[in-house]
Protein backbone atom coordinates (compact mmCIF):
# COMPACT_ATOMS: atom_id res chain seq x y z
CA UNK A 1 0.00 0.00 0.00
CA UNK A 2 1.38 3.42 -0.62
CA UNK A 3 -0.37 6.46 0.17
CA UNK A 4 0.35 9.98 -0.90
CA UNK A 5 -0.11 12.78 1.51
CA UNK A 6 -0.94 16.32 0.25
CA UNK A 7 -0.87 19.10 2.84
CA UNK A 8 -2.17 22.54 2.18
CA UNK A 9 -2.17 23.89 5.64
CA UNK A 10 -5.50 24.69 8.33
CA UNK A 11 -5.19 24.46 11.82
CA UNK A 12 -3.54 20.81 12.17
CA UNK A 13 -0.54 22.63 10.98
CA UNK A 14 -1.08 26.23 13.03
CA UNK A 15 1.55 28.08 15.37
CA UNK A 16 -0.34 29.94 18.09
CA UNK A 17 2.22 33.10 19.79
CA UNK A 18 -0.17 34.68 22.33
CA UNK A 19 -3.71 33.82 24.18
CA UNK A 20 -5.05 35.64 21.68
CA UNK A 21 -5.11 33.45 19.34
CA UNK A 22 -2.91 34.97 17.00
CA UNK A 23 -1.39 32.43 14.81
CA UNK A 24 0.13 31.10 11.38
CA UNK A 25 0.35 27.84 9.14
CA UNK A 26 3.22 26.58 10.15
CA UNK A 27 5.40 23.49 8.95
CA UNK A 28 3.57 20.41 8.18
CA UNK A 29 3.30 17.99 10.87
CA UNK A 30 2.27 15.27 9.21
CA UNK A 31 5.82 13.58 9.10
CA UNK A 32 5.58 13.88 12.82
CA UNK A 33 2.29 12.55 13.19
CA UNK A 34 3.48 9.26 11.55
CA UNK A 35 6.56 8.98 13.04
CA UNK A 36 4.83 8.77 15.69
CA UNK A 37 2.60 6.16 14.86
CA UNK A 38 5.31 3.92 14.06
CA UNK A 39 3.00 3.22 10.29
CA UNK A 40 4.40 0.31 8.21
CA UNK A 41 3.15 1.30 4.74
CA UNK A 42 4.89 3.16 2.31
CA UNK A 43 4.27 6.96 1.72
CA UNK A 44 5.69 10.71 0.78
CA UNK A 45 4.66 13.77 1.43
CA UNK A 46 3.95 16.43 -1.22
CA UNK A 47 3.32 20.26 0.56
CA UNK A 48 1.31 21.63 -1.98
CA UNK A 49 -0.29 24.94 -0.17
CA UNK A 50 0.50 26.50 3.31
CA UNK A 51 -3.29 28.32 3.89
CA UNK A 52 -5.89 28.52 6.65
CA UNK A 53 -8.88 27.14 4.65
CA UNK A 54 -10.82 30.16 4.66
CA UNK A 55 -8.10 31.85 2.31
CA UNK A 56 -8.22 28.90 -0.08
CA UNK A 57 -9.61 30.05 -3.79
CA UNK A 58 -11.37 28.37 -6.30
CA UNK A 59 -7.91 28.21 -7.68
CA UNK A 60 -6.24 26.55 -5.53
CA UNK A 61 -8.97 23.78 -4.96
CA UNK A 62 -8.13 23.82 -9.11
CA UNK A 63 -4.61 23.69 -8.53
CA UNK A 64 -5.27 20.47 -6.09
CA UNK A 65 -7.42 18.60 -8.51
CA UNK A 66 -5.41 19.33 -11.33
CA UNK A 67 -1.94 17.83 -8.96
CA UNK A 68 -4.51 14.45 -8.32
CA UNK A 69 -6.14 14.49 -11.47
CA UNK A 70 -2.16 14.20 -13.01
CA UNK A 71 -0.41 12.26 -10.76
CA UNK A 72 -0.21 8.24 -11.14
CA UNK A 73 -1.18 7.32 -7.50
CA UNK A 74 -4.27 5.84 -6.42
CA UNK A 75 -4.62 6.92 -3.14
CA UNK A 76 -4.87 9.98 -1.61
CA UNK A 77 -4.55 11.72 2.28
CA UNK A 78 -5.15 15.25 2.16
CA UNK A 79 -3.99 17.64 5.01
CA UNK A 80 -6.58 20.85 5.59
CA UNK A 81 -8.54 23.50 7.32
CA UNK A 82 -12.00 22.71 8.92
CA UNK A 83 -13.91 25.14 7.68
CA UNK A 84 -13.96 24.68 4.00
CA UNK A 85 -13.05 21.16 3.97
CA UNK A 86 -16.44 20.02 2.65
CA UNK A 87 -16.23 22.99 -0.37
CA UNK A 88 -13.17 21.26 -1.20
CA UNK A 89 -13.84 17.78 -0.73
CA UNK A 90 -17.18 18.58 -3.47
CA UNK A 91 -14.53 20.54 -5.80
CA UNK A 92 -12.40 17.10 -5.85
CA UNK A 93 -15.23 14.84 -6.67
CA UNK A 94 -15.68 13.03 -10.08
CA UNK A 95 -11.88 11.61 -10.50
CA UNK A 96 -11.87 8.56 -11.79
CA UNK A 97 -9.71 5.63 -10.02
CA UNK A 98 -8.70 8.01 -6.88
CA UNK A 99 -9.51 7.42 -3.62
CA UNK A 100 -8.90 10.55 -2.04
CA UNK A 101 -9.47 11.72 1.90
CA UNK A 102 -9.44 14.94 3.75
CA UNK A 103 -8.84 15.04 6.73
CA UNK A 104 -7.49 17.86 9.46
CA UNK A 105 -8.21 18.99 13.22
CA UNK A 106 -10.33 21.07 14.98
CA UNK A 107 -7.08 22.17 17.09
CA UNK A 108 -3.32 21.90 15.96
CA UNK A 109 -1.37 19.00 16.18
CA UNK A 110 1.18 20.80 18.17
CA UNK A 111 -1.12 20.54 20.91
CA UNK A 112 -1.19 17.66 23.81
CA UNK A 113 -4.93 17.78 23.44
CA UNK A 114 -5.81 17.19 19.87
CA UNK A 115 -7.42 15.42 17.29
CA UNK A 116 -4.93 15.94 14.73
CA UNK A 117 -3.74 12.05 15.27
CA UNK A 118 -6.66 10.34 15.59
CA UNK A 119 -8.16 12.22 12.25
CA UNK A 120 -5.23 11.19 10.73
CA UNK A 121 -5.15 7.48 11.59
CA UNK A 122 -9.41 7.37 10.49
CA UNK A 123 -7.83 8.67 6.89
CA UNK A 124 -5.09 6.53 6.54
CA UNK A 125 -7.48 3.93 7.04
CA UNK A 126 -9.89 4.97 4.87
CA UNK A 127 -7.99 5.16 1.89
CA UNK A 128 -6.52 1.69 2.27
CA UNK A 129 -10.22 0.53 2.69
CA UNK A 130 -12.55 2.72 0.80
CA UNK A 131 -13.53 2.46 -3.18
CA UNK A 132 -12.64 5.04 -5.08
CA UNK A 133 -14.36 8.42 -4.55
CA UNK A 134 -13.90 11.46 -2.08
CA UNK A 135 -14.52 11.52 1.70
CA UNK A 136 -13.90 13.23 4.91
CA UNK A 137 -12.50 11.76 8.23
CA UNK A 138 -13.17 13.91 11.02
CA UNK A 139 -15.01 13.98 14.53
CA UNK A 140 -14.38 9.87 14.37
CA UNK A 141 -16.50 9.13 11.13
CA UNK A 142 -15.87 9.00 7.39
CA UNK A 143 -18.32 11.39 5.45
CA UNK A 144 -18.65 10.78 1.47
CA UNK A 145 -17.98 14.28 -0.45
CA UNK A 146 -21.23 16.72 -0.85
CA UNK A 147 -22.89 14.65 2.17
CA UNK A 148 -21.32 16.21 5.20
CA UNK A 149 -20.63 19.93 7.24
CA UNK A 150 -18.78 21.68 9.84
CA UNK A 151 -21.12 22.12 12.82
CA UNK A 152 -19.57 25.17 14.22
CA UNK A 153 -21.55 25.48 17.20
CA UNK A 154 -21.45 21.97 18.37
CA UNK A 155 -17.21 21.96 17.18
CA UNK A 156 -17.65 18.54 14.82
CA UNK A 157 -18.50 17.35 11.39
CA UNK A 158 -22.12 15.63 10.65
CA UNK A 159 -23.90 14.30 8.12
CA UNK A 160 -26.35 16.57 5.98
Amino acid sequence: MFIRFITTGGTIDKIYFDELSQFEVGESQIRHVLTEAMIAFDYDIIPLLQKDSLEMTAEDRSKLRDFIDNDDCQCFVVTHGTDTMAETAEALAGLAGKTIVLTGALSPARFRSTDAVFNVGMAVATAQLADPGVYIAMSGQVFAAGEVRKNRGANRFEKL
